[in-house]
């Protein structure tokens, strides 16, 4: 699978999955949770509210996914994924690999060969970019998809993707 390091908004990626740093209740928040579902518009919120009603009363647990339509978004589908809220006390690094590994299995799942995310915790979750970066690329560059070909982590604003950049170069 080919991993593209992208500067710029993930609700403008045209990809057939679009992920979505969502909160655990599903039904749109802040950050880019907040922006997609703006921007893809009501028949996410709704998909969403079907999601709470039938199998995630409690709400989607950190670490899994689930799929939804895209609404208006330029993508076939927005995957929905919880992830931690970063702590110095405790390492939650595994359950910010399993975001990026239950998204690709539910994408690749849908048949879809593009797939966009964006840098999953480390805005209002507080992970430190560089090491979100480190565990991004860790799962995408051994994972081996039957029918994703691409995958683009969208880094909002120049620092980012320069610390991303910087990352990625470190790993080879």
């Amino acid at each position: 699978m080919d991993i593209e390091l992208v500067e710029g908004d993930i609700t403008v990626q045209r990809v057939d999955v679009i992920v979505n740093a969502a909160n655990s209740s599903l039904l749109g928040g802040g950050g880019v949770d907040g922006a997609i579902h703006r921007k893809g518009g009501p028949t996410i919120l709704a998909e969403t509210r079907m999601l709470r009603a039938s199998r995630y009363g409690r709400g989607l647990p950190v670490g899994q996914a689930v799929s939804t339509t895209a609404g208006r978004l330029p993508a076939r589908w927005v995957v929905h994924t919880v992830g931690p809220v970063f702590s110095a006390d405790e390492d939650r690094s595994e359950l910010l690999r399993a975001c990026y590994a239950n998204s690709l299995q539910v994408a690749d799942g849908l048949g879809a060969e593009t797939i966009a995310f964006p840098l999953i915790s480390a805005g209002i979750y507080r992970w430190p970019v560089d090491d979100a970066v480190r565990q991004a690329l860790t799962v995408l560059r051994v994972a081996e998809p039957k029918h994703l070909r691409a995958a683009a982590l969208v880094l909002f604003g120049a620092d980012t993707a320069a610390t991303a950049r910087r990352v990625a170069a470190s790993l080879g």
